[in-house]
């Protein structure tokens, strides 16, 4: 099992992880714990968890996160 941590210690960017804390949030679900750091570094996720748990958050945070990092236009396939 993964040890629960903090938001702030998952690799999320400052700005997303202060907006957590402003609505409360500092501690991930056991999901979100496992996706997280696995999506911020590069790997495929499939997560099953009950409905409620924050999967939808632990598929987008680190989505959110990726973005802000990489905000220019990606380049078309070849």
């Amino acid at each position: 099992m993964y040890p629960l941590s903090e938001f702030e210690t998952m690799g999320l960017s400052e700005r997303l992880v202060a907006r957590l804390k402003e609505l409360g949030l500092t501690t991930p679900t056991p999901i979100q714990a496992r996706a997280i750091p696995e999506a911020l570094n590069g790997h495929d996720v499939l997560g099953l968890a009950q409905t409620g748990t924050g999967k939808t958050a632990a598929f987008g945070l680190p989505l959110i996160t990726l973005l802000s990092e990489n905000p220019g236009r990606p380049s078309p396939k070849t």
